[in-house]
């Protein structure tokens, strides 16, 4: 009897702790998950900071979402130097989601942000000699935005036929 009293006791002292320590981990998760988020943000900045902060290479990427083969050869670095970045944040962003990190309204965000770039033909033809530096998932996820053949619009008011190369 002395040794049931005993079990219950340590029933009854146990439960709160349990539920005490899934409470602790339940935040920790959540603190975990808004640490990716903010990370990816902070990474996002600081990859279209590259926009604001030269017009050279606006010019550069505003010409080559049109035509990357049509580039001269700096001008094809600095836009391939920029998109693999640019995908390589995009592929976090994908894992994260597929992980549970990112939940599915944000990735949605970042997947219609892709749909809009990826529909310009020289991101596509950028994609082409690159797509072996990506994961095979994250491809997958690529070519099927590719597949869908969504209409070049994201730029559409910019007026990119009067985009000229800078002056040297």
């Amino acid at each position: 009897m002395v040794t049931a009293i005993g079990q219950l006791a340590a029933v009854i002292v146990g439960i709160p702790s349990l539920i005490y320590l899934a409470l602790q981990i339940r935040a920790q998760t959540k603190e975990r998950h808004q640490s990716v988020v903010n990370a990816l943000t902070v990474q996002w900045g600081d990859l279209t900071r590259s926009f604001h902060d030269n017009a050279d290479f606006c010019a550069i990427y505003l010409r080559g979402v049109q035509s990357f083969n049509d580039l001269d050869a700096v001008s094809k670095l600095r836009f391939s130097s920029f998109l693999n970045r640019f995908f390589k944040n995009f592929q976090a962003m994908f894992f994260s989601h597929r992980d549970g990190v990112l939940s599915a309204s944000l990735w949605g965000e970042v997947e219609r942000t892709m749909s809009d770039v990826i529909a310009y033909p020289g991101v596509q033809q950028w994609w082409q000699t690159r797509r072996h530096w990506h994961t095979e998932e994250f491809g997958h996820v690529i070519d099927a935005i590719i597949a869908r053949g969504d209409e070049p619009k994201a730029y559409s008011t910019y007026n990119l036929n009067d985009v000229i190369p800078p002056k040297e």
